[in-house]
């Protein structure tokens, strides 16, 4: 175990309604664990004045009511939460998403391929072969960001933002993978686009993983992403999860 896996958290403000309860400096499935404990525990049984969590990589988000709850009484709280933890809501599951690499949804594919010393096909396969961690949602509604990407495409974001790719579109950079819900210029690199709505506010949950799922990438071809969006905007999930 790490140090930072071991450490006690530090207690942040954000200003004077939030803190954060920080558990380390590193995107790490223990550090991760010990943050979704934390938030298990909050949400299970809330004190008067607590407003929202928010779960990162290696930190929870605490936002709170301080005419109603004191950061004292907060902190208080939430040590006797590390003591005994709760567990998740549910357990975490496994997702295989769809993900066409194949023209024009790959749009960058064969250039981050290359600045890695792949062929694009070889750059798709090793993306595909690895099992990744939702470590959290950020930026925009949706986006979800991945670990786990392989080390032979670890690549840097880019220096300067691209223009806006397409919605739902599947990205790496900066030792990540992740998926973008909407339209947007970026620094990743976009390297395969999948079908899969990741939020959608008319459904009962809006956002389709919870932060500790697993998914896999499963490659499609050009058609079969053109059946299966259209199913997606249809309302239908077309991804597939089950118990991990």
């Amino acid at each position: 175990m790490s140090h930072d896996q071991a450490a006690a958290p530090l207690f942040l403000d954000a200003g004077e309604a939030a803190l954060v309860v920080e558990f380390g400096r590193t995107v790490d499935p223990a550090i991760s664990d010990r943050v979704l404990a934390l938030d298990a525990a909050l949400a299970a049984d809330p004190p008067d004045g607590l407003r929202e969590l928010v779960p990162t990589y290696r930190s929870l988000m605490i936002h709170y009511d301080p005419l109603r709850l004191d950061r004292a009484r907060l902190i208080a709280l939430v040590e006797e939460r590390l003591v005994a933890p709760a567990t998740r809501g549910r357990a975490a599951a496994l997702w295989t998403i769809p993900c066409c690499y194949e023209p024009p949804h790959g749009e960058d594919l064969a250039e981050m391929a290359a600045l890695m010393g792949h062929a694009a096909s070889e750059a798709a396969s090793i993306h595909a072969s690895a099992l990744y961690r939702v470590y959290m949602y950020g930026f925009s509604p949706g986006f979800t960001y991945l670990g786990g990407l392989p080390e032979a495409i670890a690549i840097s974001r880019r220096t300067k933002p691209r223009p806006p790719h397409e919605s739902k579109a599947v990205l790496v950079g900066g030792g990540l993978s992740a998926i973008a819900s909407f339209a947007m210029p970026t620094g990743w690199y976009v390297v395969g686009r999948t079908p899969e709505r990741l939020y959608a506010p008319e459904r009962t949950s809006a956002f389709l993983f919870e932060p500790g799922d697993s998914l896999r990438f499963e490659p499609i071809d050009a058609a079969t992403f053109s059946a299966l969006d259209a199913r997606a905007e249809a309302g239908e999930v077309v991804a597939r999860r089950q118990a991990s």
